[in-house]
């Protein structure tokens, strides 16, 4: 007769091993980040590994850096495959970590700031199109992968992820860090990357993008001056504009994101420097 609580002992250590080995750790592949919504990871595997996220193959480098992001609201689990030259594979489940996000009530605004004219929603339209395809870029450099640079001193007067209540109307989440500081203040590219965007823009008024490689890509808008083109190859550190209070801007900030593609991260959960006051 088989023993009950023997049987009972053991069918409890096969139930609990499951989830164990559902998120075993990769042994072959490191990754750099905390898995909060809106984080960059930054991935180090073999050369030559092949990558996939939820199936869809991510760009590695000749070094085996690679690089994803999980937007500000994601709460399901997401899949990571490796398979390695020499047959091997290995894989895990990453469990997004669920963000508290603020709420910031803006009252007074002009109310084309809150609900602009078709024309002007045309207007949009076209430079977000612009935006979008240059987000599309999938440059083989890895400037992401040394860490970021807060791009000017300040004080942080809004937060990413933060709901913004306009004149009483909720609107989408603030998918980025506004930094407040005087007209003129220079802001310093906070990593080695390529100008792929810069120009005059409605909501973002002096608008710069600078690509770091993988998809990886920060934003500064509201500048009072530009001092970069399309093309530019800028160094950490290079000045790159001058906050301002241009487009849609209730004061001087330069307004600062980053990208994955299409997906909205949070640059303030990539930087290697101290960050700037809050308000």
């Amino acid at each position: 007769m088989i023993d009950r609580r023997a049987f009972l002992a053991a069918a409890a250590g096969v139930v609990a091993a499951v989830p164990r080995l559902a998120h075993a750790q990769l042994s072959r592949t490191t990754l750099k980040g905390t898995f909060k919504q809106g984080e960059l990871i930054v991935g180090q595997t073999a050369p030559n590994g092949i990558v996939t996220l939820d199936g869809k193959a991510l760009l590695v480098s000749a070094e085996g850096r690679f690089a994803f992001g999980f937007p500000y609201d994601r709460k399901t689990v997401a899949h990571l495959d490796v398979r390695f030259p020499d047959g091997a594979h290995e894989s895990q489940d990453l469990s997004p970590v669920v963000r508290q996000y603020d709420i910031q009530r803006i009252s007074g605004l002009p109310e084309s700031y809150v609900s602009p004219p078709a024309d002007i929603l045309e207007r949009i339209k076209r430079e977000t199109a612009l935006f979008r395809q240059a987000r599309e870029r999938d440059i083989r450099e890895t400037w992401f992968a040394a860490g970021f640079d807060w791009p000017v001193p300040g004080i942080i007067s809004s937060v990413y992820g933060s709901q913004r209540i306009l004149n009483g109307e909720p609107r989408a989440p603030h998918l980025g860090v506004d930094i407040a500081a005087p007209t003129g203040t220079p802001i310093h590219a906070p990593a080695e990357a390529i100008v792929s965007v810069s120009g005059d823009y409605y909501l973002d008024g002096g608008f710069t993008i600078l690509d770091h490689g993988h998809g990886v890509s920060t934003n500064y808008g509201h500048q009072s001056k530009m001092l970069v083109a399309v093309g530019d190859h800028v160094v950490r550190g290079q000045i790159i504009g001058e906050v301002g209070q241009t487009g849609r801007a209730t004061g001087p900030n330069v307004h600062w994101g980053m990208n994955w593609f299409q997906v909205a991260l949070d640059p303030s959960l990539s930087t290697r420097t101290p960050a700037p006051a809050k308000s």
